[in-house]
Formats: C-alpha cells, structure tokens, sequence
C-alpha cells in the first residue's frame, strides 16, 4: 500500500553533471580543442591570467587534487600547478541548458528550470501515454541528452521534488536513482547530516554536538526539542529528514531568480574599515542596480569575507522588510562586516542578497525611513544615466583618487542561480 501511495505522483530531478565544465568541454571540442577538459585536471572560474576569482566547477580528475568548488583560483594551483583554468562563458551555459529544456518538452508540458543545470519534470499520469515505467523514462531521457547534447545527467525518480532532488546527488555521473518513501530508512537515513538539503556549513556542526550524525538521527530525533534548539528551522529539517514535502513542479520558462550576489578579491591586504566600507559600497552598487533592474526587491542582506591566511566568516541579516535601495543594502552590509570583522587583513568580501520579491510595492514603515522616496528617485535617475552613457558616467565622490573602483566585482553564478533555499 505504502508504494502506491509513492507511485500517485512522479517526479524527476534533472541535474546536469559538472555543468559548467562539461559545456566548455563539448563546446571546445566543437571548435576543434583535441583534450577534453573532462579527461585532464581543469576548472571554470574566475579569471585565468591574473589567477583571481573563485572555482566555479571542476572535473573529475581535477578532484583528486582535492580541489573544491568555491576555493580561489590561487588556492586550487597550489594543489595541482598544471590546473588547466578556462573562463565561464554564461550565454554558452543558457544555450546548453535551453537544448535540454526543449528536449525535455517531448515527455511532460510541466517542467520547472530550477537553475541554469537543473530542473524538476513532472511525470504524474503520463506513465500510460508512453507505456514505459518512469525509470525506464528517465533512462530514456539520460540517454538521448547524452547521444544529442554531448553531456551526461543525472537522474533522481521519486513522489516529491525534495527526495527527487535527493535522488539525483546519489552516485555520478550519468546515472538514474529512485528515492520513494519506502526507500528512505535504507537509501536515506545512513547518509551523514550533511548531505540533506538544506544542511550547510554552519548547521552540520551544530547538529552533531547533540549527537546528531546521520539524516535518519534528525528523522527521529524528537520533533519538539528540534524546535527548540533551532525554531522553525528544525521542524523543517525534521520534515525533509522523513521525505515531507508537498511543493508543486512549476511550469515556465523563467529562471526564477533566488538571489543577487557580488564578491571581489582584493589586490592588496585590506586592513582599516574605511576601505573595507568602499569595497562593500562598491559592490553593493551592482547589487542595486541589478535588483532594480529585475524589478526585484530583498529582505535578506548577507556579507561574506576571506582574511589574507584563507579562512572565512559570513553574516546575513533578515531586515524585516522589503527593499532595492543601495543606500539601505549598503548600510546594513556595513553593519554586518562590522560586527564580524576582528581586525585580521582581507583579501576577499562579497556582498549577497536574497528572499526576494517581485511585488513592487515596497513594504517599508515610512516612519523609519522618512527619505526613502528620495533615495528610490534618486537611485532611478543614476540608474537611466548609467544606462545610457556607462556603468561610470556618474560614480560617488568618495571613490575619487581612491585606488578602489567605484563599481567593483563580477556576477558570476548569481545570474544563473546554482541552488535555491526553497523548493
């Protein structure tokens, strides 16, 4: 009976394998590059002949070398010098994932693009219009991606989009995974914490200092002290623990976007937070416009920072209301590095934004923010100038002579967002 009530809805989660570097790979070959960027130690990021920038993907053989995605490009050469390091290219990336998405139109009318690599198809009813199982569906369609496109997927099959998407990160690449509700207690629960969605950094350690080791130690931990020791966020780590989740696979061809981020490494050390402050301005400039101009606005403002011997510290603020006002980003990012910040030398900050909004109504106490009609206005007016005569026809006074640009870092992942923090 319980696999039954799993089969009365399908869902699959498709999730390109090592995505960025496979496009580059296929891509090179075209134009006549004779090694296969999957085949030697090589990854996309950042900018290859200055050696700034962060990885953004890497490959297998590349792995060995315990290179990490997210690690600086200076970082990932120490480990393996004959690293071969290649550019993104993001319109490549969205022309690769658009073949998939049209490919993918032969099986289901609803399929929702989770990022520029992944997507969620539902398959629900369809199972007796093409007369094949789901999994035999679901190798069907990792096989044509494969033969068609040049790169490989893999695959997860279950009833919801979480254990689906759960699915799909088991053993890669090019593979097909079931996650049903029956298969939990065996496929799931001995999986360490880290590996639920959801789980990151900063969360795992504070799950194991109450013994909590594996998925299925928070599946049956007691629901009412994971509330307490962590509010509401424990009751939903408890839900996805036990493969609850009810989200719907929405259809569209919109890449919703989950947040805006932008990040510089520093040429120099950076050691006084007058300048720390001009760097954030500077990248919360970017930030700004970019909101705007997607007509969003955020109500989460999240500083991250990397000292001069690598390690790193991030804050994030909820700020209770909804904004794309570079002046008020900026003034909370600045509180954030203030707060965290102990003194140490910084290479790298980056500014990022999120729970965003699309309404257009800016849900703001005009009694706490008495000139926010002014600051919106005046934000529009430099924006439409920027727009027509340059990113930095007008620029604030306070970055004259000062060595740092008034407009600083990239857009990277954020634009093609690799993860959501909500299904």
């Amino acid at each position: 009976m319980e696999m039954e009530d799993d089969l009365k809805r399908i869902v699959f989660h498709i999730d390109v394998n090592s995505a960025y570097l496979s496009w580059e790979a296929i891509d090179r070959i075209q134009h006549g590059d004779l090694k296969d960027l999957r085949e030697i130690p090589s990854a996309v990021g950042g900018d290859p002949k200055s050696r700034n920038g962060i990885i953004l993907a890497k490959s297998i053989p590349a792995k060995k070398y315990g290179i990490k995605t997210g690690e600086t490009l200076y970082a990932a050469l120490q480990k393996c010098p004959q690293l071969k390091i290649v550019p993104p290219h993001y319109q490549l990336y969205l022309k690769c994932s658009n073949a998939m998405m049209e490919l993918l139109k032969d099986y289901s009318p609803v399929i929702q693009r989770y990022s520029v690599d992944e997507c969620f198809l539902d398959f629900t009813n369809l199972e007796t219009l093409f007369r094949k199982k789901p999994v035999d569906i679901a190798n069907e369609i990792k096989e044509r991606i494969k033969n068609e496109l040049g790169f490989t997927v893999n695959i997860g099959i279950s009833s919801n989009k979480l254990l689906a998407k759960m699915a799909s990160d088991f053993k890669k690449p090019d593979n097909v995974h079931t996650l049903f509700e029956h298969e939990i207690k065996e496929k799931m629960w001995p999986l360490p914490v880290e590996d639920l969605f959801m789980v990151g950094r900063a969360t795992a350690p504070k799950l194991r200092k109450y013994n909590i080791n594996t998925i299925g130690d928070i599946a049956n931990y007691d629901v009412e002290l994971l509330q307490h020791k962590f509010k509401s966020f424990g009751v939903l780590l408890w839900q996805y623990a036990n493969g609850m989740e009810h989200s719907l696979v929405r259809g569209g061809k919109q890449i919703d976007m989950k947040g805006l981020g932008n990040s510089t490494t520093i040429s120099f050390d950076v050691i006084d937070s007058r300048t720390a402050h001009m760097v954030i301005l500077s990248l919360v400039e970017t930030i700004g416009m970019r909101l705007r101009d997607s007509k969003n606005l955020c109500s989460l403002v999240a500083v991250s920072i990397r000292t001069s011997e690598f390690e790193n510290c991030s804050h994030q603020k909820n700020i209770g209301y909804y904004t794309n006002c570079t002046d008020d980003i900026y003034i909370i990012a600045k509180k954030l590095f203030d707060q965290m910040w102990k003194g140490e030398a910084i290479r790298h900050i980056g500014v990022r934004v999120s729970h965003l909004n699309k309404a257009m109504e800016n849900q703001i106490s005009f009694f706490e923010k008495p000139n926010i009609d002014k600051k919106l206005s005046l934000d529009k007016t430099i924006d439409d100038i920027r727009m027509k005569y340059g990113k930095k026809a007008i620029i604030r006074s306070s970055f004259l002579h000062s060595g740092i640009g008034p407009i600083n870092g990239g857009t990277q992942e954020e634009e093609y967002p690799i993860m959501s923090s909500i299904l």
